[in-house]
């Protein structure tokens, strides 16, 4: 009876999260009618709540906003508001560090995060995955010999973790994608890809 319970759970468990957080995110993202002159919402005019009509008018908004900036007078514009946000003392820094943060993971600039790496952590015997990030010119210029600056994500939220400047020569460079080193990290070592029978 145990074992039956338990893989009624397996099918359910998952499969119930995956339905909420599409849920959230489907809710959230429906919040963008709210924008729109209550004339122009489709609950107005249709009368009825459509779930999902928010995605559409989201995707479509980023959708064109990337055709206007991909053109000569939408970045001139877009540099100009940017300008602008720079000169604003609390809002520069905000902007500023997401907007380097967003460039560096959406627009494939730099290195940060195309590499995963083994590091030596929370101790000399232990190894950890990693992302190769970034390292500031200022640190190099004060180490002695190569480092490259990781990022280890903590277990089950990769969102947090530790930035750290190792030696380069005490890393291990693997044969891995980021997505299934994240999925490794996400689900704590159980989601393996190794063939059957490899431990």
């Amino acid at each position: 009876m145990k074992r039956y319970f338990v893989t009624g759970l397996l099918i359910w468990v998952p499969l119930g999260i995956t339905l909420w957080v599409l849920d959230l995110l489907i809710g959230t993202l429906d919040q963008s009618l709210t924008l729109l002159p209550v004339d122009w919402q489709p609950e107005a005019w249709m009368g009825v709540r459509i779930p999902g009509l928010g995605v559409i008018l989201t995707a479509l908004v980023i959708f064109l906003t990337g055709v206007f900036a991909a053109n000569f007078f939408g970045q001139k514009l877009i540099d100009v508001v940017e300008a602008f946000l720079e000169r604003i003392p609390v809002v520069k820094s905000i902007y500023g560090s997401v907007k380097q943060v967003s460039d560096t993971l959406l627009s494939g600039k730099g290195l940060a995060f195309r590499k995963v790496l083994l590091v030596r952590y929370p101790h000399p015997q232990a190894w950890s995955l990693a992302f190769l990030t970034n390292v500031p010119a200022e640190v190099l210029a004060k180490l002695p010999e190569e480092h490259v600056a990781v990022f280890i994500p903590t277990t089950p939220s990769p969102v947090n973790g530790f930035y750290f400047f190792v030696k380069k020569s005490e890393t291990v460079e693997l044969d891995m994608t980021v997505d299934r080193a994240l999925k490794t990290i996400v689900s704590m070592g159980v989601v393996s890809d190794a063939p059957r029978g490899v431990q």
